[in-house]
C-alpha cells in the first residue's frame, strides 16, 4: 500500500464514526439518490449516482473496521483493500461532482446525508494531497489574504469607499464595542460590491450598530471544501478572535452557503467550544428588523420575480420562510420555479466546484436543470440569488444557455425598497 494510499485510508476510518458507518450499513443499493441529483440527471452517467461517490471509503470501513471484518479477512471474504489508482480515479467524483447539497438525502428512504459523507471522505483525499488544483491555490490565496480569491484589506477598502461615496454612508471599519460584524464573501467583495451599500443603507436605517473587521472580513472557508478540518479551524480561529476582541455581540454571515454552514453550525465543533458571541444569517437580521418595523417595506418591485433557493442556507440550513416572506413584502409578483424550496435544484457551483476549474463543463450540464427551471415560470423578469457564490454561477450559466434575467440579491433589493425610497431596484 503507498503512502498516499494509506494516508487517505486512515483518514477514512479515522472519520467514519457511528453515523456514517451506520449509513453503509444501511444503503439498500436503490439507486433513488441518483434520480435527485443534478448531476446525473443533467449527464445520465451511473458513475455520478450519489452513493457510488463513497465506494472507497465504504470499502476501507467494510474491511477494517466494521462487524466481523478481522473475520472475514482471514477468511478471504472482506472488500479487496482501496488502492492508489482507484482513489485518483474517483477524486474527480468527490470534488467534481459533488455541491454537498443534499438533495439525494432527501430521495433516500434510509435517510443517508451523502452530503456530510462526501464532507467526511474529503478529509482523506486532503490529508493525501488529492485535492484538485483550482482548490489548491485558493487554500494558498487564503494563507497569504485570508481570501480564497486573494482579495487584500486594501480591495476591500476601495469597494467600501465607492459604497460610501453611492449611499453617502459611513462605512466603519475595527469599530470595537459594535453590536455587529459583519463578513462577506470574496466574490460578493469584487463582483457585487453593492452588497456593502444595501448593508449600510438598512443598517443606517435600523440604527443598527455594526463593523467590519480588517482582519476578518472573509466569510468562505475552503478548508470545510477542500476538507481540511485543521485549515477550517485555522480559517474559523480568524473570525471567532476578530470578533471576540471586538467585543461584539453578533457575527453576520452573508449570502453565501458554506460559510453559513461552516461558521453557524461546524463553528463550534470546530473550535471545541461556543462562541462568545451569536451566528445569524444576514438573511435572519433582515427578517428581524423587518417585523420590528425598524426597515419598512415601501413601493414593491413590480418586476416578476422568482427565487433561488442556495442548499446550505435553505435546505441544510433551515431558512425556508425568511427569505420568501421579504421576497413577497419586496416584489408585487413573487413566484415559485418548479421544486422550489427544500426540493430545489443546486446552482452547480457549491461544495467548492466553483473554485475548480476542472469541473466547468461538468458544473455547466449540471445549470441546465436550474435553466430549465427558470424557463418555466411564464413571464419572468428577475430572479433572486441569495448567495454571492451561486450568482456568479447563474451568470455564467446565462451566457451559456442564453437567459436573460437579472440577478439580484435578496439584501439588495430590501434595500431598494424600503419605505421612503421609491428607486426600482436595478
Amino acid at each position: 500500500m503507498s503512502n498516499i494510499t494509506e494516508t487517505a485510508v486512515e483518514k477514512f476510518l479515522e472519520h467514519t464514526d457511528s453515523e456514517a458507518a451506520s449509513f453503509f450499513e444501511a444503503c439498500v443499493k436503490c439507486g433513488q439518490c441518483a434520480e435527485a441529483c443534478h448531476f446525473h440527471l443533467a449527464t445520465g452517467d451511473p458513475r455520478q449516482t450519489p452513493i457510488y461517490k463513497l465506494r472507497p471509503m465504504e470499502r476501507a470501513y467494510k474491511r477494517d473496521k466494521a462487524p466481523f471484518s478481522s473475520l472475514k479477512k482471514m477468511l478471504g471474504l472482506a472488500p479487496k483493500p482501496v488502492t492508489e489508482a482507484e482513489l485518483k480515479e474517483w477524486e474527480e467524483l468527490v470534488y467534481d461532482s459533488c455541491n454537498m447539497c443534499g438533495r439525494c438525502t432527501l430521495a433516500c428512504p434510509m435517510g443517508i446525508d451523502i452530503a456530510g459523507t462526501i464532507r467526511k471522505m474529503r478529509e482523506g483525499y486532503s490529508a493525501a494531497g488529492l485535492v484538485p488544483e483550482g482548490l489548491q491555490r485558493s487554500a494558498e490565496f487564503v494563507k497569504k489574504t485570508s481570501s480564497p480569491m486573494g482579495v487584500t484589506i486594501k480591495a476591500l477598502k476601495a469597494q467600501i469607499a465607492h459604497q460610501e461615496k453611492a449611499t453617502g454612508i459611513k462605512i466603519e471599519v475595527d469599530k470595537k464595542g459594535a453590536d455587529y460584524m459583519c463578513t462577506f464573501s470574496s466574490m460578493e467583495i469584487m463582483g457585487y460590491p453593492e452588497v456593502l451599500g444595501a448593508y449600510a443603507k438598512l443598517f443606517k436605517r435600523a440604527g443598527l450598530s455594526w463593523t467590519i473587521s480588517s482582519v476578518a472580513y472573509e466569510a468562505t472557508n475552503v478548508g470545510v471544501q477542500i476538507g481540511s478540518a485543521p485549515m477550517a479551524k485555522e480559517i474559523l480561529e480568524r473570525v471567532v478572535d476578530a470578533a471576540e476582541a471586538l467585543n461584539v455581540k453578533y457575527v453576520i454571515s452573508p449570502e453565501c452557503g458554506h460559510a453559513y454552514g461552516a461558521i453557524r453550525w461546524a463553528g463550534p465543533n470546530l473550535m471545541g467550544r461556543q462562541f462568545k458571541f451569536e451566528v445569524v444569517h444576514i438573511i435572519e437580521v433582515i427578517d428581524k428588523l423587518r417585523r420590528e418595523g425598524r426597515i419598512p417595506a415601501g413601493k414593491k418591485d413590480d418586476r416578476r420575480m422568482t427565487l433561488h433557493d442556495p442548499c446550505q442556507i435553505i435546505r441544510r440550513g433551515g431558512l425556508l420562510k425568511e427569505p420568501r416572506k421579504l421576497l413577497n413584502e419586496s416584489c408585487s409578483d413573487f413566484v415559485e420555479m418548479k421544486y422550489a424550496g427544500l426540493s430545489n435544484f443546486c446552482c452547480g457551483g457549491g461544495g467548492g466546484v466553483s473554485a475548480n476549474p476542472r469541473a466547468d463543463e461538468l458544473k455547466t450540464k449540471a445549470f441546465s436543470l436550474k435553466a430549465e427551471q427558470l424557463n418555466g415560470v411564464e413571464g419572468l423578469e428577475a430572479v433572486v440569488v441569495p448567495c454571492g457564490n451561486c450568482r456568479a454561477v447563474f451568470e455564467d450559466g446565462f451566457d451559456e444557455y442564453e437567459l436573460d434575467f437579472e440577478v439580484l440579491g435578496l439584501s439588495e433589493l430590501v434595500a431598494g425598497t424600503l419605505a421612503g425610497d421609491d428607486q426600482k431596484q436595478g
